[in-house]
């Protein structure tokens, strides 16, 4: 399994929220720059980028920020918020961003969002989907930054996208995120049980590396974590098996 750590945008600023509310807001960084160099020089060589201000309203507010990160090219980046279109996908990969995180659109558009995969490579494209349990235990879609909550079940969105080829799947879920209260691995093993061919993300909740070694039990393939590692609660040392290049 590999660590990916989070760089999460707001305003250009390096943030995190808690459980997706923007009125939480903690600020760790100015300059993301210097957020992502720290990754590097950790060992990572996949990170994970979030354009919140994309993910609220649709707008590539952070664009400017996302292509200082991917200008270097050290690093693998997946970067996601506000792809709701074709020709941003087109841009954010001409930019350098190596894989496009697609998050609201896939919900909304399912059929569009599926002829993506064949026309820019399964490899390049990673579903978000983000998910709170209903009453029954279910996990069922929320969507534009967590601000609309569906009825449709993770399982069913899932499972409309497998025939396409997808490949790549972030699952986040959002009561957990921000909120270092220990990952749903319950949720992801009943996923990599269902689809055991999709390459899982796990986020949200993750506090120490103990819950990576329980993800890694789990089966997923990779564990996104951004607040655990921005208050350095992880060591350097005890990250290294969960620190691979692509």
């Amino acid at each position: 399994m590999q660590l990916i750590p989070a760089i999460d945008l707001r305003g250009g600023r390096v943030v995190r929220l808690f459980q997706g509310q923007f009125d939480a807001e903690t600020v760790y960084a100015d300059d993301p720059v210097s957020v992502l160099d720290t990754y590097f020089e950790l060992g990572a060589r996949l990170v994970h980028v979030v354009d919140l201000d994309g993910a609220r309203a649709g707008s590539q507010g952070n664009a400017a920020a996302i292509a200082g990160l991917a200008a270097p090219r050290r690093v693998v980046l997946q970067v996601g918020g506000g792809v709701r279109d074709r020709g941003t996908v087109t841009r954010m990969l001409d930019s350098g961003v190596a894989r496009v995180v697609v998050g609201s659109a896939a919900v909304a558009e399912p059929q569009e969002v599926a002829s993506w995969f064949g026309e820019f490579g399964a490899d390049r494209i990673v579903l978000a989907f983000d998910v709170r349990l209903d009453d029954t235990g279910t996990p069922c879609l929320a969507t534009h930054g967590w601000e609309r909550q569906t009825a449709q079940s993770l399982w069913d969105a899932v499972a409309r996208f497998v025939p396409h080829g997808l490949r790549h799947l972030l699952c986040t879920d959002v009561a957990r995120d921000g909120a270092l209260t220990g990952p749903n691995l319950a949720l992801y093993a009943e996923a990599v049980r269902r689809f055991p061919d999709v390459a899982w993300q796990a986020s949200g909740g993750v506090r120490d590396v103990a819950d990576l070694h329980a993800l890694a039990s789990a089966g997923v393939a990779g564990a996104v974590s951004g607040r655990a590692l921005l208050e350095g609660r992880m060591q350097p040392g005890e990250l290294a098996p969960f620190l691979r290049s692509e």
